[in-house]
């Protein structure tokens, strides 16, 4: 039984994915294993359709098993979609006592008090992230563990979501055999494995464009500033594409892969791909650059999101590191171009083997950003918490648990269902 193997399980509307990882020496990730299958029931980021979401993890993590070697019975799973809200808030906490050091217990307590405002009808609190301490009116301490003081505040930086949303995720997870260990906001695990420190505490914007939705984190200063799921993605690309040249969806995806831009400027006008016609139908010739051109439409407008966000933020002229994009959608063609000219900050594309091991190359590409960064996010709980650390690989297979036997992390229950 081993319980320093971690395991992040990615439910994205396009594919699902499973990463087995395990921290190495010089503190690299080595990746085990992977299964990916395709998602047939989710939609922007959210489930909608159980049967089909269980069967596709199923499918995955079979894959996962079969090339790690392991039995997975504990995930850390991310969560999305529009429901998803970030909000700042100031925690304050009175101590009895000058002569105790501020400890990890009084944080911990000032985080707890967090979890108990109260949201709107549906809507539970999923992330409570410290931003900036105080301690008796001495501002701006990053950490005041160790500190004397009777007055503690600290501000937070809160992720809150639909509860329907985070059970069905859930639902889903139980019913595939397996038990949720955290979860996690995909921005936040995927700007786990693209971003340095340097870029966080520069000042920095993640965007994950992933098939459904586009994620965006701020940090400057290494503090979370600001989160926002957008609900557009690769998808609605795809559909477009599939719209403009009368053509089915898969056909659009391939041509979207293969010979999509972001830059209608960067191809020649006569470029020219010749699409098979259906059951005997003639061919359809495509220009390369109208493809580009329906594509940079709709691109933009996604960038035209993600910039509003980053000046909503505050933070805009504050982002030295500019611009950092990643997830399946930041694979076309000319895209950090396309962002330099819509916003003028600095771009770059986002890999997430800053942290893994020469090994782990079948998942270095921008798609499996919020896997490892699961991955990384689960390790980093595991090290902060060991006596807590699940077990999730075992050399039996492990019959499925009661309903909700696994318990949100920060120690705080969300549901209390019965058992099925």
């Amino acid at each position: 039984m081993e319980s320093n193997i971690v395991v992040g399980l990615d439910i994205g509307t396009t594919k699902i994915a499973v990463i087995v990882g395990r921290r190495i020496e010089h503190g690299k990730i080595e990746i085990l294993g992977m299964g990916k299958s395709e998602s047939l029931g989710v939609a922007r980021g959210v489930v909608l359709n159980i049967d089909e979401t269980v069967k596709a993890i199923k499918t995955a993590v079979a894959e996962a098993e079969a090339k790690s070697g392991a039995n997975i019975h504990v995930v850390n799973v991310g969560i999305a979609g529009q429901h998803i809200k970030s909000l700042q808030h100031r925690g304050i906490r009175t101590r009895q006592s000058l002569d105790e050091e501020i400890s990890q217990k009084d944080i911990d307590l000032l985080i707890e008090d967090m979890y108990k405002l109260v949201m709107l009808p549906g809507e539970e609190i999923i992330h409570v992230i410290p931003q900036s301490y105080i301690v008796d009116n001495e501002q701006g301490i990053k950490n005041p563990i160790g500190m004397s003081g009777i007055r503690l505040e600290a501000n937070f930086h809160i992720i809150a979501g639909q509860v329907a949303a985070a059970k069905n995720i859930y639902k889903c997870v139980e019913k595939a055999g397996l038990k949720v260990a955290d979860l996690t906001l995909e921005p936040l695990a995927s700007a786990e494995a693209v971003l340095t420190a340097e870029e966080k505490e520069a000042g920095v914007v993640l965007v994950d464009i992933g098939g459904g939705t586009t994620d965006v984190a701020i940090f400057q200063d290494d503090i979370i500033r600001h989160t926002a799921v957008i609900p557009f993605g690769g998808n609605i690309i795809t559909e477009d594409i599939k719209e403009g040249c009368s053509i089915i969806k898969t056909q659009a995806e391939l041509l979207k892969m293969k010979f999509g831009s972001a830059l209608a400027s960067e191809n020649q006008e006569n470029e020219i791909v010749s699409i098979p016609g259906l059951r005997g139908r003639p061919h359809k010739e495509i220009s390369v650059k109208n493809l580009s051109h329906i594509i940079q439409a709709r691109m933009e407008e996604i960038i035209e999101h993600v910039y509003y966000e980053i000046k909503n933020s505050g933070f805009e002229k504050k982002l030295i590191a500019g611009i950092v994009v990643t997830g399946g959608g930041s694979q076309l063609k000319h895209i950090s171009q396309l962002i330099e000219y819509v916003t003028g900050m600095d771009a770059r594309l986002g890999y997430p083997n800053e942290h893994l091991a020469k090994s782990s190359e079948e998942v270095t590409s921008p798609m499996y950003a919020t896997g490892v960064g699961l991955v990384m996010r689960g390790l980093e709980e595991n090290d902060r918490h060991p006596e807590a650390a699940s077990p999730v690989v075992t050399h039996t297979r492990k019959t499925k648990g009661g309903w909700f036997d696994q318990i949100f992390s920060k120690g705080k229950e969300w549901f209390n269902e019965e058992t099925e």
